[in-house]
């Protein structure tokens, strides 16, 4: 009995060796983190306020400008090309013209009669007036007979044998295309020209390829 009693004033000590280490270690680590915080809540220098204070507005005027170039952009865009729609479905009006003007001119009952010249004079009186009115919104056709194929204003359709011109000359026009300002409202849709096949050469290679076979 009285040596159990021995041992235990022993582990005691041992005990609160450990406790005071722990403590120890705790009160240290709680010494850093207020230290740390006593870092943080130091009281900045007027100099060190002023820079951080003119980095901050100087961001804050940099993103206005930003904000204020994109709103004019978008208001310019806006204003210029608002009417892209209604411009490209009033294409219809000049595309119905042309195409009643053609079924008047196939009409073999109305050939050659007064009727049929007054009433084309009369289309051409209200195309050159869309025209007009298209071009005051800069709304404009595209010229496309005589020149060469630009797939940026142009669309081949067909082509067509020519030895008098280029190899890629626009010959026909099948419908006009227009622009608005500086876009492509529609292509033109085209005839484009090519050299004409000399069939006999054509006939020889055949030939040639028959016979390899």
């Amino acid at each position: 009995m009285e040596k159990e009693q021995n041992q235990n004033p022993d582990e005691n000590i041992s005990s609160d060796k450990e406790n005071i280490k722990t403590n120890n270690e705790k009160d240290t680590q709680e010494s850093k983190e207020q230290d740390i915080k006593n870092e943080d809540l130091k009281e900045k220098t007027p100099e060190e306020k002023n820079l951080e204070l003119e980095d901050k507005l100087a961001r804050t005027f940099a993103e206005m400008e930003n904000q204020r170039r994109r709103f004019e952009r978008e208001k310019e865009e806006a204003f210029e090309y608002g009417g892209f729609a209604f411009a490209k479905e009033a294409l219809n009006l000049i595309d119905n013209l042309e195409r009643s003007k053609q079924i008047l001119q196939n009409d073999d009952s109305l050939k050659s009669s007064d009727a049929l010249k007054k009433t084309l004079e009369h289309f051409d009186i209200i195309y050159k007036d869309l025209i007009t009115i298209f071009a005051k919104n800069n709304i404009k056709p595209i010229e496309s007979l005589n020149k060469k194929l630009d797939p940026n204003y142009h669309q081949a359709m067909i082509e067509i044998e020519d030895n008098n011109k280029e190899p890629g000359t626009i010959v026909q026009e099948i419908q006009k295309g227009f622009t608005i300002k500086d876009r492509l409202l529609r292509p033109s849709l085209v005839g484009v020209s090519k050299k004409t096949e000399d069939k006999h050469i054509k006939n020889k290679e055949n030939e040639e390829n028959s016979e390899n076979k």
